[in-house]
């Protein structure tokens, strides 16, 4: 699986991936950095198949209108400490994996994580 992690979310969580052997990039890694638009983000997910991880709704109503991305993973933890963002990812990241092999669409909260479609 390969993803984009979004400029809101720390680059350790691009590089937490990588080192569980995920092919991951963050916004700092495009050419505009963090400035990269929406659509570009959308648009590099689509080409290389990327699941867009991010705290941005409008990720997530792209998504709900348009199936863009194609596979999204919405973080709707609040502003929580990197260390414990992190942790909910390693702790759960076998579920996360498995959940994105059925559905397009997986939301993480600081207590639960959930599938849709």
């Amino acid at each position: 699986m390969k993803f984009l992690v979004d400029a809101q979310l720390p680059k350790s969580l691009s590089l937490l991936l990588i080192n569980k052997g995920f092919d991951a990039i963050h916004t700092l890694d495009l050419p505009d950095k963090n400035a990269s638009t929406d659509d570009f983000i959308i648009s590099i997910s689509v080409a290389e198949k990327r699941i867009v991880i991010s705290k941005d709704s409008d990720f997530l109503e792209s998504f709900m209108i348009k199936s863009l991305p194609e596979k999204l993973i919405v973080i709707k933890t609040g502003n929580i400490p990197n260390p414990l963002l992190l942790k909910i990812f390693e702790d759960n990241l076998q579920l996360i994996i498995e959940m994105l092999t059925r559905s397009n669409l997986v939301e993480i909260s600081k207590t639960d994580i959930a599938e849709h479609g």
